[in-house]
């Protein structure tokens, strides 16, 4: 069973508290800090203590946004009783996130073995955060050509088919390396959505994503959990809440003024020292 000190738990609940929003993979930083701690990254219990503590991170989103989850909510069950209601766009908007949870959660399942055992690699992650970089360039040049037509969509336009086509890249977020946030975000700016509200879109679309991940990890992998300890667990989460939910309002302020192009610079940099890393032996990939 792996040996997870509390300080141990800290350290990973502030990489999984400030990675998990921004667009540069949480999974990643995880697996490569793991490794650093000297953990098995591809040990069953080591991912699923990494699905636990996004319960952290879910809780900050939760906070944070819950009047606008309470807004959705009572839009979505309006629309569903009374067809007048179906007009309001957070009814419009409540069936995109709904639409776009679906995509993840098919692919997430089926794939989970392969997910959590080949996909753990040091490679994958190295190769992931360079070759995402380059999607994420395009985003911005698609949504910069928009910004110049001036057609750029606020959040009462978004659509589910905005949903549905955002949940389906989110599917490659399940590489580790190419970031949820990345992914989401850069679909919402090649939609030609503001960047405000696709990093927004982004999070409420992470709710359903990390609540279902953390919660099915917590079941499958109970017995081998339960060698962390509950306390390490429990600091994990509450680490990561705190973080999480500084690194929401950080980076809402980010992007109101700010292109993703800071972060492709820091994800090519990391890859690139990782595959320096990996080649010359000086750490192993798993």
């Amino acid at each position: 069973m792996p040996d997870l000190s509390y300080l141990d738990a800290i350290i990973l609940g502030v990489i999984e508290g400030v990675t998990e929003y921004l667009p540069v993979s949480s999974t990643g930083h995880l697996t490569i800090t793991e490794k650093l701690l000297g953990l098995q990254v591809d040990d069953p219990a080591v991912t699923a203590y990494t699905a636990i503590i996004q319960l952290g991170a879910i809780l900050a989103t939760f906070l944070y946004f819950w009047r606008d989850i309470v807004r959705f909510a009572l839009a979505w069950f309006r629309g569903l009783a009374r067809q007048e209601a179906r007009r309001d766009p957070d009814y419009g908007l409540a069936w995109a996130v709904i639409v776009g949870s679906i995509p993840l959660g098919i692919v997430g399942f089926l794939a989970r073995d392969v997910i959590s055992g080949v996909l753990r690699s040091l490679w994958v992650v190295a190769a992931a955060l360079v070759l995402w970089s380059v999607v994420m360039v395009v985003a911005e040049r698609m949504h910069t050509r928009f910004d110049r037509r001036g057609v750029v969509r606020g959040e009462h336009s978004v659509t589910p088919l905005d949903g549905l086509v955002i949940g389906l890249v989110q599917c490659f977020s399940l590489v580790p390396g190419v970031s949820r946030s990345g992914a989401t975000i850069s679909a919402g700016l090649a939609r030609g959505i503001d960047r405000v509200t696709a990093t927004r879109l982004s999070f409420f679309l992470a709710i359903p994503a990390l609540t279902a991940a953390g919660l099915f990890e917590a079941v499958q992998e109970r017995t081998q959990l339960a060698g962390f300890g509950v306390g390490q667990m429990l600091v994990g989460v509450v680490v990561a809440f705190g973080v999480a939910y500084a690194s929401i309002a950080w980076l809402l302020r980010f992007v109101a003024g700010n292109s993703l192009l800071a972060f492709v610079w820091y994800r090519v940099v990391l890859g690139a020292a990782l595959v320096l890393t990996l080649a010359a032996g000086w750490m192993s990939a798993t």
